[in-house]
């Protein structure tokens, strides 16, 4: 066969897949009409791994299971806008690792916006202005992030899906690496390439910032000054690498969660966040995580935090394996709640996978 006759044999497979794409999307559109009128939340995270599923079920190559949910996310991202138009906010700006986790979670046919904080992610989608909304939860390195844990304290937003994003930091410049005068960072990246820096930019002052990407802006306007940011900073920027992954830990990771107004349903692979408050006494924390134990409910994490009300009141943010519709999980929560001075149920959603 010659190579005419294999591009022949492409574009014929295109205009199939061409045409099944858009018959597909005319059964979205109609499930898009039927979750209006039903007044049922347009993403959902539990069908969104069906398919993923699904779909690496069906994959006999030679792609790659990855390459294959990519476009299958795109695909699902397109699905989205022609429901409906669906506005994702996110700690911006442009460019910082939230910026690319949200991406990786809805594609690249839905509306995003950046806001300046984390509290007003929760605004934004409190007052409806965003239909979700993505924010760090915690690093594998640095721990928790203490906006996101604060606003959860008093508002009632729900969990509807988390994120896993490996962090590879990239020091960036204009200038070339023995130029280099001032390195421009977020202090928990600074942390994050602390052994690094030491041992190739000794002396060198760092300067805390808001964001990688202000870091970012500031190496592209000012000369020998250097960021240490994502990737896509460079490409914005204009900015060359000049040495790539440069954090301590190769296994650094980050987790973002997806907050909207709804639980999603059951998938058979979930995880639980709560938040408790229970009396300062002695036993009292026992007492709290026995349940837990006498079910065989497995804790992935548990965080003390003061809730800022009075000096030395904490709560204790709790994530869990199952979904709070699980018989067990249900009974056990049950338990929990009559053992506390408050608990919220932040959300139930799909267990993810480091990207």
């Amino acid at each position: 066969m010659s190579l005419d006759d294999l591009r022949a044999k492409i574009d014929a497979l295109d205009a199939q897949i061409v045409k099944l794409l858009n018959e597909r999307a005319r059964v979205v559109s109609e499930v898009g009409r039927f979750k209006r009128k039903e007044d049922i939340a347009i993403y959902s995270p539990q069908r969104e791994r069906q398919v993923y599923e699904k779909v690496r079920a069906l994959n006999t190559g030679p792609l790659q299971e990855k390459s294959l949910q990519e476009i299958y996310r795109e695909i699902m991202s397109a699905s989205l806008a022609l429901e409906k138009p669906l506005r994702i906010c996110y700690l911006g700006p442009d460019g910082t690792f939230t910026h690319q986790a949200a991406r990786n979670k809805f594609g690249g046919s839905v509306e995003y916006f950046p806001v300046h904080s984390i509290d007003e992610v929760f605004t934004e989608i409190s007052m409806t202005r965003a239909d979700y909304g993505v924010v760090p939860i915690e690093n594998s390195t640095e721990g928790s992030v203490s906006d996101t844990l604060d606003m959860f304290i008093d508002t009632d937003l729900h969990v509807c899906a988390e994120i896993l994003l490996p962090v590879h930091h990239n020091l960036m410049a204009k200038c070339k690496l023995d130029e280099i005068k001032r390195v421009y960072s977020k202090p928990q990246v600074f942390g994050q390439c602390k052994t690094w820096l030491q041992n190739n930019l000794s002396g060198i002052p760092q300067v805390d910032i808001g964001s990688t990407t202000q870091a970012a802006e500031i190496a592209r306007d000012e000369p020998c000054v250097a960021a240490i940011a994502h990737a896509e900073a460079a490409h914005l920027y204009d900015l060359n690498i000049l040495c790539e992954h440069i954090e301590d830990h190769p296994h650094n990771a980050t987790r973002f969660f997806v907050l909207g107004g709804t639980i999603p349903g059951p998938t058979n692979r979930d995880k639980t966040s709560i938040m408790c408050s229970i009396k300062n006494r002695a036993g009292a924390l026992v007492d709290l995580l026995l349940p837990f134990k006498e079910d065989g409910v497995n804790l992935t994490q548990l965080v003390p935090w003061p809730t800022k009300r009075r000096a030395w009141d904490y709560c204790f943010f709790i994530d869990l394996e199952g979904h709070c519709e699980d018989e067990t999980i249900r009974k056990v929560l049950n338990e929990v709640d009559d053992l506390c001075m408050e608990m919220k149920i932040l959300g139930s959603y799909p267990m993810a996978q480091l990207e």
